[in-house]
């Protein structure tokens, strides 16, 4: 029958049997006496201490289980013989005993409230995962600018529910090292080496600061004050750079996946890219050279935001640097080469003109409308510059509404109608070519003239600007008359051709100027509204009552009529002449 003992090992009480407990105190005496002269002795032997009962709690699940000797032979074979592992006084570690034979355990979660800036979250993450400390701050960073605010709440939460590594064994399984004697006692020592490196900074600080005069100190004080406040502004500077940089390479990488896959996915728009695309390379080869070109300068940009934010940022070398300058400028000189490919495409302006006599029988009213083709639109309003489309039989053409209507005045006897096809091209020969390609229809019969209000072109032949020009010259007297559909498309000259859009009038070519035989005269703003003096009361500038009778004069013409009589009343003057 064997005796038990209780115990108080690191904070925890245990029951053991007295041969493994006589056992626990010899091996507690050889590591007191193995590090009789190291620095922080009593820190080291908490420590193990503490690691002890750890691995115990972890092989009882109650507390009335006792200890016995097997379990601390296990519990000697996980932390090591203290004489395996003394450090010398250089700070080396012997070689480990070959009977050792530990398994490293895997990384526990602590807050590093040591290296830590605010709450050591960060740096206890990326012990955890192995990453550098630095990304896992800017994403924590950019995480609370685009989730307004949500970062906060979450690094405050993780603050809370994450212990901090306090004592050596925590901050060993912090960073993964094995927590055995020599590992606790080569921590505890650095520990303490940094402390004593502080206290004789701190001495040599307060020496020098007592041969100091009362000037400098103020002096020194306020200069440590904005640098405190230049340090502080520079991070946050270098914070928003970074942010702004790393979002702007997130964008560029996404436009370049976007508008690369057009040239191996079909997307609806990828014909419209393609369109504007002049140079005949594949989308994604000037979207990759785009990203050389824009992005280069934004990851230089990111690492200057880097740099401003946190100390020790290691460079990417000198060899990355040159290479990274060498393709950027490939990239922009291609993109300049292209740049100029793409102006000299539509460099020059090529047209083809057909001309029809209007048959008009003398006296009668020119009509004129525009239509559209049900098959491409649903109204006449309904409008595009260009359009990709097939037609009835299948084929791939482009549809377009650049068509611009013109009414001039003209000297010869009979009417006629002007069709001018325009495009553009590298050469005056390729954007004639390209122009004789457009389709355009009209029709006139009677006293009707009907325009197409669509242009097509075969989609072969390529967007460049393809427009229809018509110019309807008229003779002197001619009389006609537009629908509302003539009103999307007319671009005359105002002070020659003003339509009214209120409503389907009449209109007369004179001299110098359309007139308008049926408008409203509250429309003669252009002067172009033909009407009697007096009823045209818009036009009247100036009106003379005298014995004479009354005199009504505008800028054109002067009117004198007798008076008959002369009535006034709350509705005003009324003047009946003969």
């Amino acid at each position: 029958m064997n005796k038990t003992v209780n115990i108080n090992l690191g904070g925890m009480f245990f029951h053991i049997d007295e041969d493994a407990y006589q056992k626990l105190t010899r091996y507690f005496d050889a590591i007191k006496r193995s590090l009789s002269n190291s620095t922080g002795q009593d820190e080291i032997i908490k420590d193990i201490e503490m690691r002890i009962a750890e691995i115990i709690s972890e092989k009882h699940t109650h507390d009335k289980q006792v200890i016995n000797v097997r379990e601390v032979d296990e519990i000697i074979a996980i932390m090591g013989q203290p004489e395996d592992y003394r450090i010398e006084d250089d700070g080396e570690n012997k070689q480990e005993s070959a009977n050792f034979d530990y398994v490293r355990k895997s990384k526990k979660l602590y807050r590093d409230t040591d290296k830590g800036m605010i709450g050591g979250v960060s740096t206890g993450l990326g012990h955890y995962f192995g990453i550098d400390t630095v990304w896992i701050r800017i994403f924590f960073v950019l995480f609370v600018c685009i989730s307004f605010g949500t970062g906060v709440v979450a690094y405050i939460v993780l603050w809370a529910v994450t212990p901090a590594a306090v004592t050596t064994a925590e901050k060993l399984e912090m960073t993964g090292e094995p927590v055995t004697i020599s590992n606790i006692e080569k921590k505890v020592r650095e520990e303490f080496d940094n402390v004593s490196e502080k206290l004789k900074s701190t001495d040599y600080n307060k020496a020098g600061a007592r041969v100091k005069t009362g000037f400098e100190r103020a002096m020194g004080n306020v200069g440590d004050v904005f640098s405190v406040i230049f340090k502080a502004f520079a991070r946050v500077l270098g914070a928003l750079i970074a942010i702004f940089a790393g979002m702007s390479l997130i964008g560029l990488v996404i436009g370049f996946f976007t508008l690369g896959s057009t040239s191996f996915v079909d997307m609806p728009m990828q014909n419209y890219i393609d369109a504007l695309n002049y140079t005949d390379l594949p989308m994604w080869t000037i979207g990759l050279l785009g990203l050389f070109a824009i992005g280069i300068p934004f990851f230089f940009l990111f690492l200057l935001g880097l740099k401003l934010l946190v100390d020790n940022v290691k460079s990417i070398g000198t060899v990355a640097k040159l290479t990274l300058l060498a393709v950027w400028l490939i990239s922009v000189g291609i993109l300049a080469t292209l740049g100029v490919k793409q102006a000299t495409e539509v460099a020059f302006d090529g047209k083809v003109m057909h001309k029809q006599t209007l048959q008009l029988t003398p006296g009668d009213t020119l009509q004129i409308k525009f239509r559209y083709n049900d098959y491409y639109a649903k109204d006449i309003y309904h409008r595009h510059d260009f359009l990709f489309t097939q037609d009835e039989a299948g084929k791939d053409l482009i549809y377009s509404n650049e068509v611009a209507f013109h009414i001039l005045k003209t000297d010869e006897v009979a009417p006629y109608l002007q069709i001018e096809k325009q495009a553009h091209g590298k050469s005056l020969a390729e954007a004639k070519k390209r122009a004789e390609k457009i389709t355009y229809g009209y029709k006139f019969e009677g006293n009707q003239l009907i325009l197409d209000n669509y242009l097509l072109t075969e989609i072969s032949n390529k967007y460049r600007d393809q427009e229809v020009e018509i110019f309807l010259y008229l003779p002197k007297g001619t009389v006609f008359k537009t629908d509302d559909s003539v009103e999307e498309f007319d671009r005359s000259d105002d002070a020659f051709f003003n339509l009214h859009f209120s409503g389907n009038y009449k209109y007369r070519v004179d001299e110098d100027q359309v007139k308008c035989l049926d408008c409203p005269p509250e429309e003669n703003d252009w002067d172009d509204v033909e009407g009697d003096m007096d009823t045209a009361t818009d036009s009247v500038h100036t009106l003379i009552l005298n014995e004479k009778g009354v005199l009504i004069r505008n800028d054109k013409k002067e009117v004198s009529r007798e008076v008959k009589s002369v009535k006034i009343n709350q509705d005003g003057i009324t003047i009946k002449t003969e």
